[in-house]
């Protein structure tokens, strides 16, 4: 499936846009590549783009007093970026990079703001995507601030259990906020 046809369906998946819209969206969208370990978006950085995730894992995290903690993954088939930059164009608080190398596609902030002035139903499928995507961060503070690290641990296997086998330990212990050492100690306690 070429990846137009892919974020096609992850649109109409939301919200089915009108023809005409999907017409003018489609003509922003424009592939990039980039290689494993690589910056997208710095701390400080205005996100100029969201992208649509065709291929790769990526991940958006923060460092604090030397550690790093990862706020989220992205990988084939979902939507990335700093959203809250690219949206209110203010300075990023934290990091996007690659874990693998990855094959998306991007649109600018002003070419997606021209499609949502344009049309009606690219607005209302942001507006459902983002208030799906704010749902997901509500859920996961909750996980982070009254779940046990087992807890956060068997909630992140049983949501996406294949990010086990795509996405190196580490990055999975800094996303449920444990040390390496105690995520090993939970892989071996817990059954699979």
């Amino acid at each position: 499936m070429e990846s137009i046809d892919q974020l096609k369906e992850a649109i109409d998946s939301t919200v089915s846009l009108e023809s005409k819209a999907w017409d003018d969206m489609k003509a922003y969208w424009t592939d990039i590549s980039y290689g494993r370990k690589q910056v997208i978006t710095s701390i400080g950085d205005v996100a100029k783009y969201m992208f649509f995730i065709t291929e790769g894992i990526q991940r958006a995290y923060i460092q604090r007093n030397g550690k790093e903690s990862t706020l989220v993954f992205s990988y084939e088939g979902s939507f990335s970026g700093i959203i809250d930059s690219f949206l209110l164009q203010q300075p990023s608080l934290y990091c996007l990079e690659t874990i693998t190398p990855s094959k998306m596609l991007r649109i600018h902030y002003n070419d997606f703001k021209r499609l949502m002035d344009r049309h009606r139903s690219v607005e209302t499928w942001a507006r459902t995507a983002i208030t799906q995507a704010l749902s997901g961060t509500l859920e996961r503070n909750i996980e982070l601030l009254s779940y046990s690290a087992e807890e956060k641990f068997t909630t992140l296997l049983n949501r996406s259990p294949h990010v086990l086998n795509m996405i190196p330990h580490k990055y999975l212990a800094s996303y449920i906020g444990v040390d390496p050492t105690t995520f090993s100690k939970l892989l071996s306690k817990i059954r699979l």
